[in-house]
């Protein structure tokens, strides 16, 4: 059964008032994947192309936060595999806004990996990303300065 509480937006009659959860801080984007074996390669390791989709994604969802517009991934600079990314494995990614242009975001993503059965996490890959903000015309469109 649902807790009323939990539910937001759609708060029991008689109650005045549900409060929505806290934002998250805009600069920062937390996901998390489980390494499924449909996502690995014949050694039981993440393929390099899925941890890139995660991590573009999750790239995206931060420079989207950020900016409330329309992102486009325009580079993608340094790719770093520290160490392979078992089958099994939890992976949760932290992408960071960390520099902005005119209508450009610098997203640092780092993936971290979990074993399932313990607390302990590692840093297995990171990367930076350079998403754009458009318009509504399709075009590049300003975005808030970092830290404004």
């Amino acid at each position: 059964m649902d807790s009323p509480a939990l539910d937001y937006l759609n708060p029991p009659s008689g109650d005045a008032h549900v409060s929505p959860p806290p934002r998250p801080y805009a600069p920062e984007t937390r996901v998390t994947h489980v390494v499924f074996p449909g996502t690995t390669n014949h050694h039981g390791t993440l393929f390099g192309g899925e941890a890139l989709s995660f991590m573009d994604s999750a790239a995206f969802i931060a420079a989207t936060r950020y900016c409330r517009r329309k992102v486009v991934t325009r580079h993608l600079d340094a790719m770093e595999f520290s160490r392979p990314i078992p089958q099994g494995t939890l992976v949760e990614l932290v992408a960071r806004v960390v520099k902005t242009g005119r209508s450009s975001m610098t997203v640092l993503v780092e993936l971290f990996i979990e074993q399932m059965s313990s607390d302990h996490r590692e840093l297995g890959c990171t990367g930076t990303f350079v998403l754009v903000a458009l318009g509504e015309d399709g075009q590049p469109t300003p975005v808030p300065r970092l830290g404004a």
